[in-house]
């Protein structure tokens, strides 16, 4: 055991010799800060050279005199070397350099891998030349931008080829570096381009908010669509860099040379990755053939709605302040608190399209019910309509008193479509509902709510709402990306959709109209959503993933198989304009599947848009209400009717005219829905329709009503093979359903509801009656037995 501890001993040394250009720790440090600023110095250098060329090129040889001075920012240095680069060698491309550098220092300063970073630099020096050559071909006149490389490489390159053929070798160099760097294809362009056409550029500069005044009365305007600041932030640990966490287990084999110190010691990691598996692999290749699944290519020449088809509305500028108005409000808020012995601290008043927030500090002191129940005070001062009091507004410590603008700005749902922050929105299924009261567009995923309940009286803004919620999804979403289901008891409010039928509209097989007004056909249409919905949780347990997105790009990525019944399942938006006639004429058989859609429908894409004139409980049950956390209120009658929408008070208090809240749960927002008008809807919806499309409309699966069960005998050979079983186990449960023995038998619902027609022709189930279980006339297994028997006699 001694001698082989000595033997290796000198292994451990000649470790030590292999290595003699070890940089430690410290030194990596110390070097790549030094490459770092070196890099900041050569790019002011680079940078002023372009100013101040003219001035220091007549020095250049007098540098040697310490009295002369150069005007480059970092005088003589600057100026030689920024000569020696720009003007001797590659032009603008020049600043390339620093760039590099910078990165290079950076990767040593921070200890980072350098694996790529070789291949950084050859890609780099390449751009350098190809950007001189470039610079040095178009602007001839300008030398300074290619620099002397790029002059005498055209000049040499235009004795042989002529410029024909140096700007086919730059084109050529340009197709090189965007297919072999950026993985650049012909359908990666059509793709981009498809997707971005829709994309405004600056119609709509955001204005920014005046914000942190030293003025108590102070007047705050909020900007249009201010974009967020996001902000990364990067630690640097001392752990194992680019360890995959999907690897469950890795083996890292570590050279430690001995006699070296602890802050010299560096380790070497190899990462031993986990062989993929065969149905990756296939699927790989597959898609480095024909890249992934595009379910937009059946109807890839699809052109999505332009913004011209919107109208204005008449409004070309922003909000108009009236600030007489503002100071008169103001001093009529300040006098009536100060009637009731209630100080106010500071003021401050935020306007929006339809109603101005006026935001108070009160006293020290000042109890805050105290100004909530002077509401209907403030509202008599003011002789204004719906005042409607924030005590306290959530994140901030003051209390909010809206008061509705003499002059109300119509928000027109151009303005709301043509928005950064609706075009610019990562969302599965996004909707721009109208502006909050800080004149902030409002827009929000369907996908995250999941379902959304509307509600308010008859006039004030519903229908224009779903319009709306339709327009916002038209304007985003490929026809093969979501489909609707549109539900329109009143049977015109919808009707303008059936021009899209066959683009963005789901219906049963053996409907003629895809509009569902006939009530009998929406409890059909709502079983089938409960097929479907069974169907997809099917399919989502066979390729192992949790909801629908995961779903779909597993799809795309061509992992899953299309002869085992995988396809690309688009989402389904159901929208029902008036759900209080439906309760009212089909009561549970309505209510209870849309409550099973409530609850489980979310993760495999199904969303639920339900709207009602009437907000009372016996219409919005409490199991509606528990599986629908999203709800908009318009203006109701009543705060009864506002506490069953919103579960608090002040729909009652709004001003109708598309004026509503929204809650999803938590804080509830108030915004002036976008108005979108019947010519508007129509002239989207006839050009989309004037489209190619689909041969017809998508179908839902089939739903074989139990009604449709008649006394006509069935001939006994033409039984079920599982009709003995069916008949046992309703005897037994003494339950009569189709669904009872899907559950039970693990059958299809076709078939459940066939051997429920042939228990009634058999005399052991009763007839349909309507919502409530059939009847089961046989008491136990004996009299079924004896049924049975007495029938094959």
């Amino acid at each position: 055991m001694a001698k082989k501890a000595s033997k290796s001993r000198p292994k451990a040394k000649s470790t030590k010799k292999k290595n003699p250009l070890r940089i430690s720790k410290q030194n990596k440090i110390i070097l790549g800060s030094l490459l770092i600023l070196f890099s900041i110095a050569l790019f002011f250098s680079f940078v002023s050279f372009y100013f101040t060329w003219e001035h220091d090129q007549s020095l250049l040889s007098e540098f040697k005199d310490r009295n002369e001075e150069a005007k480059n920012l970092l005088n003589k240095f600057g100026a030689s070397i920024s000569h020696f680069f720009v003007y001797k060698g590659f032009g603008i491309s020049t600043l390339i350099i620093p760039f590099l550098l910078c990165l290079s220092g950076i990767y040593m300063f921070l200890g980072l891998n350098k694996k790529g970073l070789l291949n950084k630099w050859i890609w780099g020096l390449l751009f350098l030349i190809w950007f001189s050559i470039a610079f040095g071909f178009f602007a001839t006149e300008s030398p300074l931008l290619g620099g002397l490389v790029g002059y005498e490489m055209n000049d040499f390159l235009q004795d042989y080829t002529g410029k024909i053929g140096v700007l086919l070798l730059l084109l050529f160099g340009l197709v090189f570096i965007m297919v072999r760097l950026f993985n650049l294809t012909p359908e990666g362009v059509a793709a981009y381009f498809k997707s971005k056409r829709n994309e405004l550029s600056a119609d709509f500069k955001n204005t920014k908010s005046d914000k942190g005044s030293d003025n108590p009365e102070e007047i705050t305007k909020s900007g249009e669509d201010e974009e967020p600041v996001i902000i990364d932030t990067y630690t640097h640990k001392e752990e194992i860099p680019h360890l995959n966490k999907e690897t469950d287990k890795k083996e890292l084999e570590v050279t430690v040379p001995e006699n070296l110190e602890e802050e010299q010691l560096a380790m070497e990691v190899e990462q031993i990755v986990e062989e993929p598996e065969e149905v990756d692999v296939l699927a790989n290749k597959l898609v480095d053939d024909f890249g992934e699944f595009d379910p937009t290519l059946e109807l890839g020449n699809y052109k999505f709605p332009t913004i011209d088809l919107l109208d204005a509305h008449g409004v070309t500028g922003g909000i108009t302040i009236n600030q007489e108005e503002l100071e008169e409000n103001k001093n009529k808020i300040v006098d009536t608190l100060k009637n009731y012995k209630i100080g106010i601290a500071q003021i401050k008043a935020t306007i929006g399209p339809t109603v101005t927030l006026y935001e108070i500090v009160p006293e020290a002191g000042i109890r805050i019910s105290k100004i909530k129940n002077l509401e209907d005070d403030i509202a008599l001062s003011l002789a204004a309509l719906g005042i409607r009091i924030i005590a306290p507004i959530p994140g901030k410590g003051t209390i909010g008193i809206e008061v509705p603008n003499k002059n109300a700005t119509i928000v027109s749902m151009r303005s709301v479509i043509a928005s950064s922050k609706f075009q610019k929105a990562e969302m599965e299924l996004p909707i721009a509902f109208g502006k909050t009261i800080s004149n902030e567009t409002f827009v929000v995923d369907l996908a995250k709510m999941p379902h959304l309940l509307m509600a308010g009286a008859t006039g004030q803004g519903k229908s224009v709402g779903l319009n709306a919620v339709l327009t916002s999804l038209l304007y985003k979403k490929h026809p093969a990306e979501v489909k609707f289901i549109l539900v329109d008891p009143k049977k015109v409010e919808l009707t303008l959709y059936n021009k899209i039928e066959r683009h963005f509209l789901a219906k049963l097989p053996d409907s003629e109209e895809a509009i569902i007004t006939d009530n009998t056909k929406v409890i059909n249409t709502l079983n089938s959503l409960c097929i479907e919905m069974d169907n997809r949780y099917e399919l989502l347990k066979l390729a192992m993933v949790r909801n629908l997105k995961e779903y779909n790009t597993k799809f795309k990525a061509r992992k899953l198989n299309p002869n085992d019944g995988h396809k690309f399942l688009p989402y389904i938006v159901l929208v029902i304009d008036e759900f209080a006639d439906l309760i009212m004429t089909a009561g549970k058989e309505v209510e209870t599947p849309i409550a099973r859609l409530a609850q489980l429908a979310r993760a495999i894409g199904i969303h639920l848009i339900v709207a009602t004139q009437r907000p009372s409980v016996n219409v919005i049950t409490g199991i509606i209400k528990a599986n629908f956390p999203a709800r908009i209120a318009f203006r109701v009658t009543s705060k009864i009717d506002s506490r069953t929408i919103l579960d608090a008070q002040g729909a009652d208090q709004l001003i109708g005219r598309g004026d509503m809240l929204y809650t999803q749960g938590n804080d509830v927002t108030r915004i002036q829905c976008a108005f979108v008008d019947t010519p508007e809807v129509a002239k989207i919806t006839e050009y989309i329709g004037s489209q190619r499309a689909y041969p017809e409309a998508h179908e839902l699966p089939e739903y074989v009503g139990e009604d449709s069960g008649t006394s006509v005998d069935y001939d006994i050979a033409d039984r079920d093979k599982m009709f003995r079983e069916a008949a046992e186990v309703i005897v037994t449960a003494q339950q009569g359903s189709a669904s009872l023995i899907q559950r039970k038998l693990k059958l299809g619902y076709n078939r459940a509801g066939r051997i429920i027609d042939q228990l009634e022709a058999a005399g052991i189930v009763g007839p349909f009656e309507g919502s409530k279980a059939r009847q089961v006339l046989v008491t136990d297994l004996v009299a079924l037995d004896q049924l049975l028997e007495n029938e094959i006699k």
